[in-house]
């Protein structure tokens, strides 16, 4: 098993999962998220982190579709081992849901 990050962390990217997980297993696009399946160790320490809540098992009905895109994008984006700065409208941005179709950008994250 493993955990992924759903759509609810896009324009979110609030980044409190970065710096509780053991493993370094987050990679960070322009505007959300993404846990690599392969590395992570199921320890759970960053769901409750989320405050978006855009962080699920993928044991849960609604992961299916996320682990193939935490999956995809973990290859294409760079590592995050820290807390970096979460958008300043991240909070305006929580709690919509269905951004993925117009708000996800497959862009990688660039640095602050």
């Amino acid at each position: 098993m493993t955990f992924v990050v759903t759509e609810s962390c896009i324009r979110c990217k609030y980044m409190d999962c970065v710096e509780v997980c053991p493993v370094d297993c987050f990679y960070a696009g322009a505007n959300m998220l993404v846990i690599n399946p392969d590395e992570c160790i199921d320890c759970g320490v960053c769901e409750p982190e989320c405050p978006a809540e855009a962080i699920v098992p993928d044991s849960d009905s609604s992961a299916e579709k996320w682990l193939a895109v935490n999956r995809e994008y973990a290859e294409l984006w760079p590592n995050m081992s820290r807390k970096g700065t979460a958008p300043a409208d991240a909070d305006s941005w929580k709690g919509i849901p269905n951004k993925f179709a117009e708000h996800f950008d497959p862009a990688p994250a660039t640095k602050d």
